[in-house]
């Protein structure tokens, strides 16, 4: 698969403003938007750090939300598609997972532990029940399919959704000009002992150890990561930079403006 289907590459970004998880919180993404859009500049790129979906009670609108900022921002003079790049995180995963549930040798136990992690809302936002689920779950490969095929219609029945779950990437860097300081951002982690090209799932599950990265990773002056499973807010070292405070789990959604060096220049808060 090439590079450009897998990560989002970031081209003479002047600033990059970063989105942490947002977890289904429509009004907080709606808020932060409104804050970026009055202080973006020409030469910003804006990232979603992934768990865009998931947890909150409002999957869809924040959906919208999101593609709603993205037109505004399009009809900017001078602003393109690339500029704007969204994120895979966990939620994210696992809702791809669902959708092919009829795969998995154990699809009940499986989808169990999804609804633990907090997938049900995503799954209500496009017309499904958690507890009727469980029961297609139990009824085979064609009962399953059955099921996720409604799904998947109900996606593509929300304009633009099917679209941007197809943007999705794993990660997102900055390209330098000559000389110039790059910058790794992901949502929730990296395996600092394996290349950019082997973190596959690292991205969204590899939370360990994250803060305690002690050298620059692959040659990264910084790496910025939007999910933190302790959502201890921005928590800053000299290689990493975490920005979640913890929204859909009862805090607010925060989000950063970095310079192309990793430096926060400025964080906003909904």
């Amino acid at each position: 698969m090439p590079d450009d289907q897998i990560f989002a590459t970031l081209r003479r970004a002047r600033r990059i403003w970063a989105i942490a998880s947002i977890h289904g919180e429509a009004p907080r993404v709606e808020a932060i938007h409104r804050q970026i859009e009055s202080r973006i500049q020409p030469g910003d790129r804006v990232v979603y750090l992934g768990n865009i979906l998931g947890r909150g009670a409002k999957v869809r609108e924040t959906v919208d939300a999101i593609l709603d900022f993205r037109r505004r921002l399009l009809a900017r003079p001078g602003t393109f598609a690339c500029d704007v790049a969204y994120l895979r995180g966990s939620q994210e995963e696992m809702w791809q997972k669902l959708l092919q549930l009829q795969m998995a040798p154990n699809p009940a136990e499986v989808l169990k532990w999804m609804l633990d992690q907090g997938v049900g809302p995503t799954l209500e936002a496009y017309g499904g029940d958690p507890r009727q689920a469980l029961d297609y779950a139990r009824h085979g490969a064609v009962a399953i399919t059955r099921w996720t095929n409604a799904l998947r219609a109900a996606i593509h029945a929300a304009p633009g959704h099917g679209a941007l779950f197809a943007a999705l990437r794993r990660a997102a860097f900055t390209v330098p000009d000559v000389d110039e300081a790059t910058i790794l951002l992901v949502n929730a982690g990296i395996a600092a002992s394996r290349p950019l090209s082997a973190q596959t799932d690292s991205f969204w599950w590899g939370v360990a150890g994250f803060s305690k990265i002690a050298e620059p990773y692959a040659g990264f002056r910084m790496v910025i990561r939007g999910f933190d499973p302790e959502h201890r807010g921005v928590l800053a070292t000299a290689f990493t930079t975490g920005i979640d405070a913890g929204c859909g789990f009862g805090g607010p959604l925060v989000a950063a403006c970095f310079d192309r060096g990793g430096e926060i220049l400025e964080l906003l808060e909904a």
